[in-house]
């Protein structure tokens, strides 16, 4: 059977991942030394979603908060919403890679998609300008805006974040064409690729997207306890996010910059 990958995913497929091999300037670094058995102990990664199943067994315990954004006329404030279920499964997705690949890193769950897996891009920015001022150490956004309108707004914030030690880890859209913050160089930009292996990622040296982790055919925690097999960059991006949650539990002082280099310096070798 053959499974359609989401745009921006070309660079990972198999008959081009060629283009991947370079020289880069630290060589491949050995990855185990690297990250040393980290596990994530110590760090919070927050969940910009659809909201977490707090209780799914595939979350293994690991949020710490539930939050959602509420938006009234203009205004945009984040309020805690302890008793939230995930209205989708998509957010329970995300936590339970991270929580799967880092076991002990705190999940944060900041829930801005609504029933029908939409929300406001304006939802999102107040989600991530809170972890921000939070100093979450990484941030999640398996989802994207198209819209021009919020270029600026999503700009802003992604420099932001990186000047303020918070690493975004965003999913390209899963269409083609710009969409924001993902396609920003201040962010760590993740599509799918379809090795079935959580710790196979590629660094791309020819971005707008940086790096490739799996994203096809995943089996991963659903709503109301159940599981699913999904595809998308949606999916890729978690996996990205728990390992740099891992080398931030190792590297507390990392940079984003340093994070970066990090994962590209111990990204797979092109297969």
């Amino acid at each position: 059977m053959t499974v359609a990958v989401p745009a921006w995913s070309d660079a990972f497929a198999s008959a081009a991942r060629g283009g991947l091999a370079r020289e880069g300037p630290f060589g491949l670094l050995d990855r185990d030394e690297v990250f040393g058995g980290s596990d994530g102990g110590g760090v919070a990664v927050a969940v910009v979603d659809s909201g977490v199943d707090a209780d799914h067994p595939g979350v293994r315990g690991r949020v710490s908060r539930r939050l959602r954004v509420d938006l009234d006329g203009e205004d945009a404030r984040v309020v805690d919403d302890p008793g939230a279920a995930d209205l989708v499964g998509h957010g329970t997705a995300c936590a339970g890679i991270i929580a799967a690949i880092a076991p002990a890193a705190e999940i944060v769950s900041i829930r801005v998609l609504g029933a029908d897996n939409r929300g406001k891009g304006r939802a999102v920015a107040a989600a991530v300008d809170w972890a921000i001022d939070q100093g979450i150490g990484v941030v999640n956004l398996s989802l994207s805006s198209r819209s021009e309108a919020m270029f600026g707004v999503f700009h802003e914030l992604a420099d932001r974040a990186y000047f303020a030690n918070v690493l975004l880890v965003c999913a390209a859209n899963n269409v083609p064409g710009p969409s924001y913050p993902s396609l920003f160089a201040a962010v760590l930009s993740v599509a799918a690729h379809d090795i079935p292996d959580p710790n196979a990622w590629f660094y791309n040296p020819s971005p707008p997207v940086e790096f490739g982790a799996f994203g096809v055919d995943v089996d991963v925690p659903w709503r109301d306890g159940g599981r699913i097999r999904a595809t998308g960059n949606s999916f890729a991006a978690p996996h990205l996010a728990a390992h740099a949650a891992r080398l931030r539990s190792r590297y507390p002082a990392a940079t984003p910059f340093e994070i970066k280099a990090l994962l590209a310096a111990t990204a797979t070798a092109p297969r």
